[in-house]
């Protein structure tokens, strides 16, 4: 039978306890780490990961909304109709890029430019139309004659804006570049024409970091 040395079992259960002991050191870093959160502005332009963001979506609403309304097509509308503003409701907005993007989030970007502005009159969604008609609805008969709104009062829309979100994505060897086309277009709603038509790109270059743990 082998005899095994005292040196030998000395070393074997040494050896188990450094490991246990680098368990129990790894296990208690972890433990004690925090979780730091810095809360900072939200005009603060924030790019983590180089995707799409409430950055991109903030700035593209303030630079096309600004272009559609220093056009000929509001002129012109204020010279057959008077003081009148004109009336616009956002349509569809199409995410066709190859990542997730909030297309709600860049339409309500794009609502509140357009009603803080001041030159054109926004009307209500479709989806929020529909919550405010079942309102009025409901006043004819829970509310005073005095207070109820009145049905068949809406204001059309004269124009809709219609878009799209169009990426291109090229990589290699840890460096990606991110392309974003966003067009816009503004219709005549009563005679289908499109009196506008508007664009915004964006690239970023993303470089991963070699450097591995």
């Amino acid at each position: 039978m082998e005899r095994i040395s005292l040196k030998t079992v000395f070393g074997i259960r040494s050896m188990r306890w450094i490991g246990l002991l680098t368990v129990l050191t790894l296990t208690g870093l972890i433990g004690c780490a925090t979780t730091k959160v810095e809360r900072v502005g939200v005009e603060k332009a924030t790019d983590l990961s180089g995707r799409w963001n409430d950055t991109d979506s903030r700035l593209v609403a303030e630079e096309m909304i600004k272009d559609v309304l220093s056009r000929p097509w509001l002129d012109r509308f204020s010279k057959q109709h008077g003081a009148k503003a004109p009336t616009v409701i956002v349509g569809t907005v199409t995410n066709r890029s190859n990542e997730h993007i909030s297309v709600q989030t860049f339409t309500k970007d794009l609502e509140r430019e357009l009603t803080n502005d001041g030159r054109v009159q926004f009307v209500a969604s479709k989806s929020e139309r529909e919550e405010i008609r079942e309102e009025r609805q409901e006043q004819q008969s829970q509310s005073s004659e005095e207070t109820a709104k009145g049905l068949g009062k809406e204001i059309g829309a004269d124009y809709m804006l219609k878009g799209t979100i169009n990426s291109i994505l090229d990589e290699e060897k840890g460096t990606k570049v991110v392309f974003y086309q966003v067009d816009l277009e503004l219709f005549d709603v009563e005679k289908n024409l499109k009196v506008w038509s508007g664009q915004k790109k964006i690239k970023k270059i993303i470089e991963k970091s070699r450097l591995g743990f």
